[in-house]
């Protein structure tokens, strides 16, 4: 194994054999989502966090080595590699390192000790740090006086001298590594600020946090003040401590000389060491940041993404709105667009009201309209109140109840005006788009959703304070991992849904549709295989993750992958079923008949992994099966409660809407979400809310707190004492 394998082996916990499986299947352009799902027996049963985890540190790595290679040689070629400075690259662990063991041959801008040099003054700054010097240095340095060179004085030649000494005191890697680490483990972040008005960065005013302690969310948060020019930013540490270290180092024992170096020791730490060490750990600070805002993120996304749907159910997709109305989409129960209105629910007028909830009520009836999709935009509240009258005239003409649900809107106006959007409803206007979506996001969150880009889904905590590109690389494999593990409908996905699937990039999925507008719908998963520019190893990663309802081949509407039908057939067999009873869903008492087999009996007679034998089990007593309907469906609603009516100590069940570092945010039914603070989640202690809650979770809260005036509501989640 070489040493990158090693290194993965010990940081992952994972044996010889699965790191290097792992790195081979990458390396043969396996996706991550096929390697999880189809390669268990390779990899060891490694989900995709792991394998997502793993993948971009073997890229860490990977680029680590080649800078090592790119260093030596670069040192090589100036003639200056010895064997230990090539053994402490090869050592290093980390690319601040190998910048660190680079810097004194890196090549330089003018500074103030490449232009002594130039003056040549280099004998001089080695006389001095030799410690062997005996004489008068003053007399000495007369010597470096050239008008040619431009050394006009002994003054200037000793400060040359000096400069130089600087710089080497600041190139030396050990010195930068101990400073660095010293800082990381006693410096603290200082902030100042102030402003006439207010802003949200009071609390930094006056702020002081060691920089080993302090939270992602508040890093990312000074940072926002420091770019807005409301704070003042700085690490600060004993510097008396680290000079001291640095004498000790530098210092001779020679009284001439030794002054000199202790002066060059406190111009290199002040000038030199520590701007620089102080920039490395503001950005290392920042990339700490950033990792807890991605990671809340990916976590807020997948959460959101895995939803269950609503299905068969007819919706009433609600925009509301105030001035220009609120604007109602209704969708059959496949998601079908059938109609649209514009109603003034909102208005100010009694008469605007009356006839709003008159035209919601007849369209409702009309379309036999189950559940009311309601955005949580502005307005929201207000539409809750005309939607509890209009359920109430329904059930009163006609028995029927029917309910709603708040939805988050984020990112429907973005979709609406968007060039997809526009392609698949030319006719309508960009608000009734936007309708639809909120109907959509209720019968399927992952389908509509995944035509929004995740920033704009509102589900993340400072996500315009990270780096973008590294945002959407996280925000992407996500986005990945959660429609291939749903799977999708080969013959009504959109091609937004299809470029997330394994194996498919942009120009498949629109060929791919393209294909099926033309010949109709796919009639089973081979037909993929006369798709422009699917190939093998396309059809291989992607296969497995589509379903085909319409396929003579049952198992082409499971998530089996057709490199295992024969085992799949052959297991039905022996367990005395027909393909008959798998179109059925006739499999029944599969548990018990596998269990008095075996499965290893099984494993060993169908020539495949246990792994893969139980996941095809677990397809063929249920396909077509969905993951997200195990979990818990949203919240129905027929009435609304306001702001007033909340009460200290009353218990509420809510809608988890967002995490952060600090709580978790909990629609509880009066427009304002309510703060569950991290140490109000539970009885015992929380590390991190994502360790208790996630997005959508329905949790039962109680009231601790309401200040009407600035509409904050805490709420509790822990036991009553």
């Amino acid at each position: 194994m070489n040493t990158i394998e090693q290194m993965l082996v010990k940081e992952f916990n994972l044996s010889k054999d699965q790191v290097l499986n792992v790195i081979a299947m990458l390396d043969e352009g396996n996706t991550v989502p096929f390697i999880a799902r189809y390669r268990k027996e390779r990899t060891g049963g490694l989900d995709d966090i792991v394998l997502r985890n793993f993948s971009e540190r073997l890229i860490y790595l990977r680029n680590l080595e080649e800078r090592k290679d790119g260093v030596i040689r670069l040192i090589e070629e100036q003639g200056k590699l010895t064997e230990e400075i090539k053994v402490s690259v090869e050592k290093a662990q980390t690319l601040t390192e190998i910048e660190d063991i680079y810097r004194p041959f890196k090549p330089k801008k003018r500074t103030r000790a490449t232009i002594a040099v130039e003056k040549g003054l280099s004998p001089l700054a080695e006389e001095i740090l030799s410690g062997e010097f005996k004489g008068t240095i003053e007399e000495y340095a007369q010597g470096f006086i050239s008008e040619e060179k431009g050394v006009g004085s002994i003054e200037e030649a000793l400060q040359g001298a000096m400069d130089i000494i600087s710089e080497k005191i600041s190139d030396e890697a050990e010195y930068r590594k101990w400073i660095r680490e010293f800082v990381q483990r006693n410096g603290f972040v200082e902030t100042k600020g102030s402003s006439e008005n207010p802003t949200p960065f009071e609390m930094y005013y006056e702020y002081k946090e060691a920089v080993r302690f302090i939270p992602p969310h508040r890093i990312l948060a000074i940072n926002r003040g420091e770019d807005e020019k409301v704070l003042s930013v700085k690490i600060t540490v004993d510097m008396d401590k680290i000079i001291t270290y640095l004498k000790n180092r530098s210092l001779k024992g020679n009284e001439v000389t030794d002054k000199y170096i202790e002066s060059s020791v406190e111009d290199s730490l002040k000038r030199l060491i520590y701007p620089s060490i102080e920039r490395e750990i503001r950005t290392q600070l920042t990339e700490i940041g950033e990792e807890g805002a991605i990671n809340i993120f990916k976590a807020n996304l997948k959460a959101l993404l895995m939803s269950p749907p609503i299905k068969g159910k007819v919706v009433m997709g609600y925009d509301p709105g105030f001035r220009t109305g609120c604007k109602i989409a209704i969708l059959d129960d496949t998601g079908k667009f059938l109609d649209n209105v514009t109603v003034y629910a909102t208005a100010a007028s009694e008469q605007k009201i009356n006839e709003s909830i008159e035209i919601l009520k007849n369209m409702a009836i009309k379309y036999n309209v189950d559940v009311i999709s309601l955005g949580n935009g502005t307005a929201s509240r207000e539409s809750e109140e005309i939607l509890a009258r209009v359920i109430s005239e329904v059930k009163k003409a006609t028995g029927k109840e029917i309910f709603y649900v708040v939805v988050s809107e984020a990112g429907a106006s973005v979709y609406s005006a968007s060039e997809l959007a526009t392609k698949e409803y030319p006719n309508l206007d960009v608000t009734v788009r936007g309708a639809i979506s909120i109907g959509r996001r209720l019968q399927d969150p992952l389908a509509e959703l995944v035509k929004i880009d995740p920033k704009s889904i509102g589900v993340g905590q400072y996500q315009h304070d990270v780096t973008p590109k590294k945002l959407d690389e996280s925000l992407k494999g996500i986005v990945e991992d959660c429609v291939n593990n749903v799977g999708v409908d080969l013959n009504v996905a959109t091609p937004s849904l299809l470029s997330y699937i394994s194996g498919i990039n942009n120009t498949i999925a629109q060929n791919i549709v393209a294909y099926r507008e033309e010949a109709g719908k796919f009639k089973s998963r081979k037909e993929l295989l006369k798709v422009k520019r699917l190939g093998a190893k396309a059809f291989e990663q992607c296969a497995g993750f589509l379903r085909v309802m319409e396929s003579k081949e049952p198992l082409d509407n499971t998530s089996v992958h057709p490199e295992s039908y024969e085992a799949a057939k052959k297991l039905i067999s022996i367990l005395g079923y027909s393909d008959e009873d798998l179109r059925k869903n006739r499999l029944t008492d599969i548990d018990s008949k596998v269990e008095a087999i075996g499965i290893e009996k099984l494993s060993k007679d169908l020539e495949i992994g246990v792994p893969t034998l139980l996941d095809i089990i677990k397809e063929i007593k249920k396909p077509g099966r969905d993951p997200r309907e195990e979990l818990p469906k949203p919240i129905f609603k027929t009435g609304v409660m306001e702001l007033s009516q909340l009460k200290p100590g009353m218990m509420l069940m809510g809608t988890v809407r967002n995490v952060s570092d600090f709580g978790a945010f909990v629609d509880i039914g009066v427009h304002q979400d309510g703060l569950v603070h991290k140490s109000q989640l539970s009885d015992r202690f929380v590390k991190h809310p994502l360790d208790v809650v996630k997005v959508g979770d329905i949790v039962e809260v109680r009231v601790l707190e309401v200040d009407e005036k600035r509409k904050r509501i805490s709420l509790s989640m822990k036991k009553e004492s």
